[in-house]
């Protein structure tokens, strides 16, 4: 997380998916993976969620985001995303630290998935037991 040459580069995370992002002021360009985020999510709702912080300090046409993302689903991804894009806003300005917290988008989602257990058909999952 560090300021270069009028960029500000965050990551974000989520379940398995890592999102590193620089945000620069600008007209409101994001690119994923050096495609239009339009395009690259494919899904209105993953790309509503990639946009929340932006829109929450009201300031969507005032920064180019780029990001790099990998690993988990379109949707993590965007959630890795709006993660990053806060974390990158926060390093930016640290007045709107607050709203983004209260918002809950500067806290990184732990859930993941759980691990199979040997001996068993799945995480929880149990064969079933037979009296006789």
């Amino acid at each position: 997380m560090a300021a270069t040459d009028n960029r500000t580069y965050s990551t974000g995370k989520r379940k398995t998916a890592i999102a590193r992002v620089w945000v620069k002021p600008g007209t409101g360009v994001i690119t994923v993976n050096s495609t239009p985020a339009d395009e690259y999510f494919e899904r209105e709702t993953s790309r509503m969620v990639m946009r929340q912080s932006l829109e929450l300090i009201e300031a969507i046409d005032q920064f180019d985001v780029t990001a790099t993302v990998n690993g988990g689903g379109h949707s993590a991804q965007a959630e890795a995303m709006r993660h990053g894009i806060s974390r990158a806003l926060c390093l930016m300005d640290p007045e709107r630290r607050s709203v983004l917290k209260r918002a809950g988008f500067l806290t990184r989602d732990a859930r993941k998935k759980e691990r199979k257990k040997y001996g068993q058909p799945g995480a929880r999952k149990r064969f079933q037991y037979s009296k006789r």
